[in-house]
């Protein structure tokens, strides 16, 4: 049996991309988790779009890592971007996606004006099915 492969997600956005949508209530709550709205919902205008917009964009580098699309069996807001205790960003799986067996996530967000990245790392177990 050969090793599991190592997967890697990117994703880029321009901020004006996600600018459209982040007024609407349904895809705040189909994308963001409780937590990562709640967060948002303390900051001002232009500093919650660039918290939002990093967010979304590391949720699409998450799923591209696991080999899938936007709306292919995990909603968005089943991926909580946070911080660890250094303030690095890390991901954890909630709702259904926590019952998957899906594998460990390195992270990075980077922010250069309106342009965010992110790059997701995922190092699948053997039984993680990936």
């Amino acid at each position: 049996m050969s090793p599991p492969d190592l997967r890697i997600g990117l994703d880029v956005l321009d901020r004006s991309e996600l600018r459209r949508l982040a007024d609407r209530d349904w895809f705040l709550r189909y994308t963001f988790a409780a937590e990562e709205l709640a967060l948002a919902a303390q900051m001002t205008a232009g500093r919650r779009l660039e918290f939002l917009s990093g967010r979304f964009t590391a949720k699409e580098a998450v799923l591209k890592s696991l080999g899938r699309g936007f709306f292919q069996g995990l909603a968005p807001r089943e991926i909580s971007i946070g911080r660890t205790d250094d303030g690095a960003p890390s991901v954890r799986f909630t709702g259904r996606a926590a019952g998957l067996s899906l594998p460990p996530m390195a992270l990075s967000i980077a922010h250069k004006k309106n342009v965010v990245a992110a790059v997701a790392i995922s190092i699948p177990s053997a039984g993680t099915g990936i």
